[in-house]
Formats: structure tokens, C-alpha cells, sequence
């Protein structure tokens, strides 16, 4: 049975039994303490633990997730995988453990012509938690399970909780028996590979406190209405129905690993080591699809981060099955194809999708080579530094080869080895662990922001806030609640900084890039200053204020008042944003799609995929573009449809943005712009007044930034630009027109005179060679020249004054030349040797390192030259004397 037959019979199965059927949310999870969606309960958690009102009974999702936190794990066991789709049936306070039992003994047990999946219930095993006596008499009564086959387990595996206060509750497991093949007897609570867990039921009916660890917390109460969410592993039911022995040989997976196998020359299921990688392949490629089809981009960041380091992965197994070159342009397709019968996006979107992971193959195959060169050098140093017999690499240069470089562990000691090396690894892994520590405190911290949001849940019960600033700037409206410090208080006083939650508002809140209005809300005596706008949860809007005089109450009437002044300079900038980007689409082609904005009262910015600089020219050209549509006065034209219709007329959706089943479209000039946005906007393009694209950057390797100023923001820019010219063309007594040409005649003069002087500098150096090599003096069994030589331009005329000095000395003297200079007031010393020299032991990045100590600073080099600084141009002296100290030894 191929996997999207079983997605296809879950959606059918609770579809027919009154579920609402729920598209599968993005994998960016909108939760702020989670960076993906890790579980299929996931985007209904709102939902479950009352924080927003539900808006059916019961519901049903086939919902992609990423779990990144077992990624070692991943080709080693049957069932791990960084990305997987949950099955999951939800009930919101409407059926419980009864039906959730019935539906899921039922779907798994009918035949396959009855729409069921045709288990036998001989191979089904279940887990329930082991005070749950109720759950134990349903499996018996629905299931006719014996008591063997029902096994009783502690919190630690049966018992759900988010790891906050909230709703928690027992949960029961189905397991299928692989058979005695796979493992020994005794049931899952012998926690073999043998018995596969395929389908959790979690029964929601406690409220839980005093969270202590997770399994020791307090039941405060039962919950009024008893929720159910359950979900079903796709991958794990899938593998079991086909017939194959782990997830990464179904359907869906196993043509990345057989292309794996193919690039590779090697057989699949002929050595474990090489089975293991091409699975870590056929997985990572998947997630990394998935992810990228969802709007996330490499990065050294977040989901980037995460993203990278599937990719990076990706090409560090190819390399060790013995491919080196870009094997991406091979596997991804394998991937999409696998994909697009449940995902058609991957299909759609595969020109930018693999143009990112492309870039990023490439980027990091030249990152190998650039660690690979970086970890040459430290072994080079290592031995020199290094009296054992098997030198040790640093623990830190193999941290910042991973952490900086995105250079594998494995591969530094790969490389290690291949040189007579070990690496400190426990250095290595103590780094690593401060790191996930740092991590963790994090992820804490935003699991912690999310438990705070559970103030709101009260305010949004009572419905969503309306918005009413497309229409005016003033709305009379109610205050329905305060919050002070997290909590939720009746009044607010002169002074007091508090959340002010409105029946209605003309306030914008931050999102889709555009930054919340400035303005106030006044009242029968109050007076507050907005300081921002934010939507907590789904459908509320919070005003951040200050209590500039008086006292507000819950109940108060008021009135939310937007500065027009602000308002008019963000709906310039927001519709600017939109010509920009309609612009670069028009000169640069459909690829160029926005990849991220932000934009207030003045300024914009947007990103968007490509891959190289613009021209000046063309940046030029993209700026008339967006002027000329201003130009041309072009209609705005706002309105609300259909997801799927504005889709169909061609809306630009903003990859990774949520949007609901009902969308705001907003048109410039027709379908010229058009674009899915929620911002405010101006009536006609003529009002947006005049756009100035001030930069344009790199954001990554597949992304560009331009910034514009706008409106009278850019006028002023050109105006202080044409007061700069004005000053030219009087200074320089040259027109305007001729301006450019008279700056680069003034240059060229100025670089000459700039070479002459280099010249008699040079030569003057010339003349100190003489004279420097005469005062070499017998230290030990070196011929010595240590010396301050005063003040230089560079580091360069230092060291050619040292290497000239050490050839009129003679390849055949032992010779050691170290000199220091004043370089823009900053100490500088370089050390040059000859090869009799470094025969008798003299090295020279060993001796500048000692002298950039006392300088205050850093050094080292080769054994022939090398060079050091530091801060102290005082302790030159010190720093020679201690040269000549080591070579007297």
C-alpha cells in the first residue's frame, strides 16, 4: 500500500465521521517557543489547551513535522526520521476515550476493501498508563484484547504534558509485533526494535501544576471539557504495509537512497556503514525539501541553521561513500518526484527550491576546502609546537573548524588521523556542550514567553478584535482588558506601562513586515501613549502603552487615534515595497521573488532570491521601473476571496507567510502587483511620491537586499545629495557635467603622487640595508640584526626591509633578522630566518609569537617568516631584547 493511499484512507476514514478535515500546516510552527512544527498536534494546541475558541468539535490533519533532536540517530533505526507526517484525529471536548479507542481498532483492523488498513489484530499490542484502569476495560469491550497483550507503564512513556502548567493526561499506544526475527519476546514494555509503535491516543483530562520534571508534577483538577488527540507515524504504517524493514525504503524515501547508491557505485544492503549513509542521505534530502518548500533558507541561524546542517550532512555522507563532487542536482529531483503526489508545491516551487540547495552544495564543497586548508595549517602548527610523538589538535581549533565553518567533527578527525594526529576531543565536546546549554537556556526562555500568553486566553474567548484602520484613523471602541506585568489587572495609572486589549481598534499591528502604528487611545480622563502593536495570539491585538495622565479602566469607553502623519508614511512605504518588488520581477524576471521585508513610516527594505549583485544599471533600471509606476497614478485596489481564487489570478504569497481560507488581495495597476498582503496602503500609486533605492546587498548566497527611502524621506536624500554636488562644482570650479571627470582626474594625481612617494620611500628604505645587515651581531649560534626601524606606512615595506636584510647576509649565515616598526601607531614585528638558521632550531613564528606578547597582541607564522603585533608601541624594545634572550637560550 503506497503511503498516500494510507494518508488518503485516514483522511477519508474521519472526513465520514463528522472531522473537519485540516490541510497540514507549514512546518514553521507559529508556537514561539518551537522553531518547526515537531508534532501533529502542534498547530491545534491553541485549540486544546482553550487558548483560542475552537472552531469545530472534532478535526482531522495528515501534518508534516521536523525533529531535529535525535539526528544521530537517523539510518541506525528503523523508524527515525528529521521529517515525517503525523496522522492525527482531534476532539475538542466532544468525543473521549470510547470513540478514540473504536476509531482507531476500527480503521486499523477492517480490510483493505472496507477503506481500512487490514492489521491483523493477532500482531497489535497496547500500552495504557498504569493507574488507567478505564482505558484497560475499553480495549477490552471495543478490542477483545487479552490481558497480555495490554501492558501497564509509568508517566515516563504513558503520560502527556507540554512540560508546563496546563492540560495533561494518560495515553495509550498501539505497537505492531514485527515477529521474533527483529527481537525477543515480551511486548513493547521490553523496548525492542521489534514492536513499532504506530498510533499514540492521548486522553487530555487533567489540568497539571508545579511542573517539577516529567513525571513529577501536581493534578489539580479534571478538566471541564475532555479533549482527545491522537497521532498515527505515516512513515511507520507505511513501511509496515509495504513490506520493507525501515522508513527510508518506502515509497516516498527509497529513490533517494537507490540514486544514492547509483552516484556512489556501491550496493545497497552490502555494507552497514555505507546502508546507514545512504539513508541519512535519503532522509536529510526529504527534510530539506520540505523545509525549503515551506519558505525556510540556509543559514547560520534558527531554521536556517537546521536546514544547513541537513544539507551539509547531506554532502559529508555523499563524501564518505567516495563522491566529492555536487551530487544535489541529482538526488533533489529523485526527491521532488517521490514528493509531489501528497506535496504539489515541491513540484511548482522546485525552480527556487533547488537553486538554494544548489547554491548551498556549492558554497559548502568550497567551505571544505577552505576548512580543509585551514586544519592543514593548524596540523602544520600542531607539530611544531608539539614534542609528543602523536601531537593533539586543540579542542578549540576543532570548535571553531565546526562552529564557524560548518567543518564536521568526524572529517577533523578523519583528517587528523590521516596526519599522525588524535584531536582533544573531550575539549572539543566540553565547547559542544556549553553550547547546547546556551541553546537550551534559549529554547527555555521562548517556552516560557509562550506560558505567558495564557493571560490572553480570557480576552480572545470573547471573540477576535476587530480592526477597523483600513477604513479611518478614529474608532470608538471599549476597553475590554489590562495587563501589567503579565497579569491581567482592573485599572492602569499615570505612569504605569500596561497591554490594553480594545474591542476594536484603528491601531495597526505588527505583521507582514510593516511596523505597528504609532498614535494614542484617549478616554473621559486618560490619556495613553501607543508604544506598540502586536497580535499575542491569533485573532487579538494587544496595544502596548504607557499612562501618560490619568487612570484607565476595564470597561472604560475610548478611542484609538492612528497619527496620520505616521499612517500616511507607512502606507507610502508598505506600497513602495510592492512596486520594488513588481519591479524587480519586471527587470529581472518571475525569479526574483521576495524573500522578506520590512517596512515603516519613510523606509523599506526587501529581500529576494538571486544570486549575484546588480549592476548599477540594472538597479538604476529597477528604480525607474518603481518611480514610473508612480509615476502612471495605477489604481490600489483591496479586496477579500478565496485563498485558492487569489491563487488562481496569480497572487504573489510570501513563502513561510500563514494565511486563512480567506485572504486580502491588493492590486497596483492590475495584475502588474498583485499580491496576498494584510498592510496598509495608499489609494493610487501617485501617493507613495517618489522612491530613492539607496543600497543593495548580499543577505546570504542565494538572497539580495535592496533598501529604498521613501517618499519625502527620499526627497530629502536627494537633495542633501544635490547640496554635496553644489559644493563640488564651486570647490572644483567645474559644472556639474563635468564633475565626474574632474574627481578622476584629482584621483589619478592623487595615486600618482601617491606611487611617488612609495618610490623615494622605498629607496629610502633601500638605504638602511646596509647598515642594518653591519650591525649584526654573534648571539649563541645565530648571526643577529633586532632592531626598531621607527615609523612605516605598512606591515609590506616591514617585511621587505626584513627579507632584504636576511639575503645580504648570506643563505649560508645562521642568520635571524627581526625587526619592528611604528605602523599607524600601532606596534608591528616581523621575524625572518635563514636555513642554517632553523637547522640550529631557530623558528620564527615561535619567536614573533613570544615578542606579540609583550607587544600586547597575537602572532606566529611559518619557520622562515613570520609577524606580530600588538597595542603597546612602547615595549618594541622588550619584545626585541626578549628575540635575542630565546636565541641565547
Amino acid at each position: 500500500m503506497q503511503t498516500a493511499e494510507i494518508r488518503r484512507r485516514w483522511l477519508d476514514y474521519f472526513g465520514d465521521r463528522g472531522h473537519t478535515v485540516v490541510p497540514s500546516a507549514s512546518l514553521v510552527s507559529d508556537d514561539p517557543s518551537l522553531l518547526f512544527t515537531v508534532a501533529g498536534m502542534v498547530p491545534f494546541i491553541p485549540y486544546l489547551t482553550g487558548l483560542v475558541p475552537t472552531p469545530y468539535p472534532r478535526a482531522t490533519s495528515v501534518q508534516k513535522c521536523i525533529r531535529t533532536n535525535d539526528i544521530e540517530e537517523v539510518g541506525k533505526t528503523p523508524r527515525h526520521g528529521t521529517f515525517f507526517q503525523m496522522n492525527g484525529n482531534f476532539s475538542f471536548g466532544d468525543y473521549f476515550k470510547e470513540d478514540a479507542i473504536g476509531y482507531a481498532w476500527e480503521l486499523l483492523t477492517s480490510s483493505e476493501a472496507d477503506g481500512g488498513l487490514a492489521f491483523d489484530p493477532a500482531d497489535l499490542w497496547v500500552t495504557v498508563y498504569e493507574e488507567d484502569d478505564e482505558a484497560i476495560a475499553l480495549w477490552k469491550k471495543i478490542a477483545g484484547l487479552p490481558d497480555e497483550k495490554i501492558q501497564r507503564l509509568g508517566k515516563d512513556t504513558n503520560y502527556w504534558h507540554t512540560g508546563q502548567p496546563g492540560p495533561a493526561g494518560p495515553c495509550s499506544e498501539i505497537f505492531f509485533d514485527r515477529g521474533p526475527a527483529y527481537g525477543a519476546d515480551g511486548g513493547p514494555a521490553t523496548d525492542d526494535d521489534r514492536y513499532v509503535e504506530i498510533w499514540n491516543l492521548v486522553f487530555m483530562q487533567y489540568q497539571i501544576e508545579n511542573v517539577r520534571s516529567k513525571v513529577d508534577f501536581d493534578i489539580v483538577r479534571e478538566l471541564p471539557n475532555k479533549n482527545i488527540d491522537t497521532g498515527m507515524g505515516l512513515e511507520r504504517v507505511a513501511f509496515l504495509k509495504q513490506g520493507v524493514d525501515n522508513m527510508y525504503e518506502i515509497d516516498q524515501v527509497r529513490p533517494v537512497l537507490d540514486k544514492a547508491a547509483e552516484l556512489s557505485g556501491r550496493r545497497y544492503g552490502a555494507v552497514h556503514e555505507d546502508d546507514v549513509r545512504m539513508r541519512v542521505i535519503a532522509d536529510h534530502v526529504r527534510s530539506s525539501l520540505m523545509l525549503m518548500s515551506d519558505g525556510v533558507r540556509p543559514s547560520n541561524e534558527g531554521r536556517g541553521y537546521i536546514l544547513r546542517r541537513l544539507l551539509r550532512r547531506t554532502v559529508r555522507s555523499m563524501r564518505l561513500l567516495g563522491v566529492e563532487g555536487a551530487t544535489f542536482p541529482q538526488l533533489f529531483p529523485e526527491s521532488r518526484d517521490a514528493m509531489k503526489s501528497a506535496y504539489p508545491e515541491v513540484e511548482s516551487d522546485f525552480g527556487r527550491i533547488s537553486r538554494l540547495a544548489y547554491a548551498e552544495e556549492e558554497t559548502f564543497l568550497r567551505t571544505l576546502a577552505a576548512g580543509t586548508a585551514i586544519l592543514d595549517d593548524a596540523v602544520v602548527d600542531t607539530r611544531a609546537a608539539s614534542s609528543e610523538k602523536t601531537p593533539r589538535l586543540a579542542g578549540d581549533t576543532a570548535f571553531l573548524l565546526h562552529d564557524t565553518f560548518g567543518f564536521p567533527i568526524d572529517l577533523t578527525l578523519e583528517i587528523a588521523e590521516e596526519n599522525g594526529l588524535t584531536v582533544d576531543r573531550a575539549a572539543f565536546d566540553s565547547l559542544m556542550s556549553e553550547q547546547r546549554a546556551r541553546a537550551k537556556a534559549d529554547a527555555k526562555s521562548r517556552k516560557v514567553a509562550l506560558a505567558d500568553l495564557s493571560v490572553y486566553s480570557a480576552f480572545r474567548a470573547g471573540g477576535e478584535t476587530v480592526f477597523t484602520g483600513y477604513d479611518m484613523l478614529d474608532t470608538p471602541t471599549r476597553v475590554l482588558g489590562l495587563i501589567v506585568d503579565g497579569a491581567s489587572v482592573d485599572r492602569a495609572v499615570a505612569g504605569d506601562i500596561a497591554e490594553v486589549i480594545l474591542a476594536e481598534t484603528s491601531l495597526y499591528a505588527e505583521s507582514g513586515g510593516q511596523e505597528a502604528d504609532a498614535g494614542t487611545i484617549v478616554g473621559a480622563g486618560f490619556d495613553l501613549e501607543v508604544l506598540d502593536v502586536q497580535k499575542p495570539v491569533k485573532g487579538l491585538i494587544s496595544h502596548r502603552v504607557q499612562v501618560r495622565s490619568g487612570e484607565v479602566g476595564v470597561g472604560d469607553a475610548a478611542t484609538s487615534v492612528v497619527d496620520p502623519v505616521y499612517r500616511r508614511g507607512a502606507t507610502q512605504a508598505h506600497s513602495a515595497t510592492h512596486l520594488i518588488h513588481a519591479a524587480l520581477r519586471e527587470v529581472l524576471g518571475p525569479e526574483a521573488h521576495q524573500a522578506g521585508s520590512y517596512n515603516k513610516a519613510g523606509y523599506m527594505r526587501l529581500d529576494f532570491n538571486w544570486n549575484q549583485a546588480l549592476s548599477p544599471a540594472t538597479r538604476s533600471e529597477i528604480e525607474e521601473v518603481a518611480n514610473g509606476a508612480i509615476r502612471d497614478d495605477l489604481q490600489v485596489v483591496t479586496r477579500e476571496l478565496p485563498l485558492d481564487e487569489a491563487r488562481s489570478l496569480g497572487a504573489m504569497a510570501l513563502f513561510g507567510e500563514k494565511y486563512g481560507e480567506t485572504v486580502r488581495m491588493v492590486d497596483i495597476g492590475g495584475p502588474w502587483s498583485r499580491e496576498l498582503c494584510a498592510g496598509t496602503h495608499v489609494a493610487t500609486s501617485a501617493q507613495v511620491g517618489l522612491i530613492n533605492l539607496v543600497s543593495e546587498t548580499s543577505v546570504g548566497s542565494t538572497n539580495r537586499r535592496v533598501e529604498s527611502l521613501v517618499g519625502l524621506d527620499a526627497f530629502r536624500e536627494f537633495a542633501a545629495e544635490r547640496a554635496i554636488v553644489s559644493q563640488l562644482t564651486s570647490s572644483l570650479r567645474a559644472p556639474r557635467e563635468q564633475l565626474a571627470d574632474r574627481v578622476g582626474d584629482l584621483v589619478s594625481s592623487l595615486k600618482s603622487a601617491e606611487k611617488r612617494i612609495a618610490e623615494f620611500e622605498r629607496a629610502q628604505l633601500a638605504t638602511k640595508i646596509p647598515a642594518l645587515a653591519e650591525s649584526a651581531t654573534d648571539v649563541g649560534d645565530f648571526t643577529v640584526v633586532a632592531d626598531s626601524v621607527g615609523s612605516l606606512r605598512s606591515t609590506d615595506e616591514l617585511r621587505s626591509l626584513v627579507t632584504s636584510v636576511r639575503e645580504r647576509l648570506g643563505s649560508q649565515s645562521s642568520s635571524v633578522v627581526a625587526l619592528a616598526a611604528d605602523v599607524a601607531g600601532k606596534p608591528a614585528v616581523i621575524v625572518a630566518t635563514s636555513e642554517p638558521a632553523r637547522r640550529s632550531g631557530a623558528k620564527a613564528g615561535v619567536l614573533a609569537k613570544g615578542a606579540a606578547t609583550v607587544l600586547g597582541g597575537g602572532g606566529g607564522g611559518k619557520d622562515d617568516l613570520a609577524q606580530g603585533g600588538g597595542s603597546d608601541v612602547s615595549a618594541i624594545p622588550r619584545a626585541l631584547s626578549g628575540i635575542v634572550d630565546a636565541l641565547r637560550g
